[in-house]
């Protein structure tokens, strides 16, 4: 592992004995977790897998958004669809885009290009390591 570590941020999850609703901090915000009644939850929130999906599409909406504005194109909505399969290679995640404005072609290729960029489907497709140890 690289010895430098720059902070990016950081979340709690909290479980009691209820199964299988999960609290999750981060900063001043919280929400809970949860898994489907086929599973054994209760689904009071969003899964583990729904999660992860929730935050590629809002990252790439919110990047989408930040590229646009500084464009000043107009676009009134943006519209990120992720959908996770599994398949005998591993996981794949399709990403559709769709925008209510006035955008030509050569625009939303580019729109394509910048939504590859947001800083979560960077992590889902680089270089990960995740070391769990005893507090």
């Amino acid at each position: 592992m690289d010895s430098r570590k720059d902070f990016i941020t950081d979340a709690r999850a909290v479980i009691g004995r209820a199964q299988y609703q999960t609290t999750i901090t981060s900063g001043n915000h919280a929400i809970i977790a949860d898994e489907p009644v086929d599973d054994g939850g209760t689904d009071t929130g969003m899964s583990p897998y729904n999660l992860l999906m929730a935050s590629l599409a809002s990252c790439t909406a919110i990047t989408l958004r930040m590229y646009i504005n500084r464009k000043m194109w107009v676009v009134e909505e943006i519209n990120v669809d992720v959908e996770m399969y599994r398949t005998d290679a591993g996981i794949f995640i399709e990403s559709k885009l769709d925008f209510k404005g006035d955008l030509t072609d050569e625009q939303k290729q580019r729109l394509i290009t910048i939504a590859d960029a947001c800083p979560i489907h960077k992590i889902l497709v680089g270089n990960i390591e995740v070391n769990t140890s005893l507090q």
